[in-house]
């Protein structure tokens, strides 16, 4: 069964204005990205910021095509040079260098945790706190496996991409497993 993603629910379809709601929602997905970034705690050689809870909760919010068209846009201007990564920076440098790997997990588990909200997983705690901790995990694949690249091996990838980052995304999977529901609940839930 589907159900319909949050941002349907808040901002309904009107005729004629399909293509620019959905543009709209994109960028603002990329946006929220791009914010949350910012807000960071520098290490090396991966900053942690509150950038994963905006990537999963955008791809549950947005559902798994608009998630994906988000995070696309989001790689898009960070390529393009404009400051959306985390600590203002941007440029392929950057894509490419330490973190890359963790931006490509980003569009995946925003397709993920899309598809999973748009099944209802949104709409119950346990569920909800599943697809984020499933998130999670999509992005730490690809963010481990390129991340060796540049630490030597796979002890200092888990001791400096991992680590120090897994509580954290388990408090942020929380944050949504609570505030999702809540907010579905409020609204009134539809399928």
């Amino acid at each position: 069964m589907t159900y319909v993603p949050l941002a349907d629910r808040l901002w309904t379809q009107s005729a004629g204005s399909s293509a620019l709601r959905k543009g709209a929602l994109v960028l603002l997905g990329s946006l929220v990205i791009a914010a949350a970034a910012q807000v960071n705690v520098p290490m090396q050689p991966v900053p942690m910021t509150l950038q994963t809870l905006a990537v999963l909760s955008v791809g549950a919010a947005l559902g798994a095509r608009l998630g994906v068209a988000a995070l696309v846009l989001y790689v898009i201007e960070a390529a393009a040079g404009l400051p959306v990564l985390a600590e203002m920076k941007a440029g392929l440098p950057f894509l490419l260098g330490p973190t890359g790997g963790y931006i490509l997990g980003f569009v995946l588990a925003a397709g993920l945790v899309g598809y999973l909200a748009e099944r209802g997983f949104d709409r119950s705690m346990p569920r909800m706190m599943l697809a984020m901790l499933l998130g999670a995990a999509l992005i730490y694949v690809p963010g481990l496996l390129w991340l060796l690249r540049f630490v030597g091996g796979f002890d200092q990838a888990i001791t400096f991409g991992f680590m120090p980052f897994v509580l954290g995304d388990i408090v942020k999977a929380a944050i949504a497993a609570i505030a999702f529901p809540a907010v579905w609940k409020l609204l009134g839930e539809r399928r």
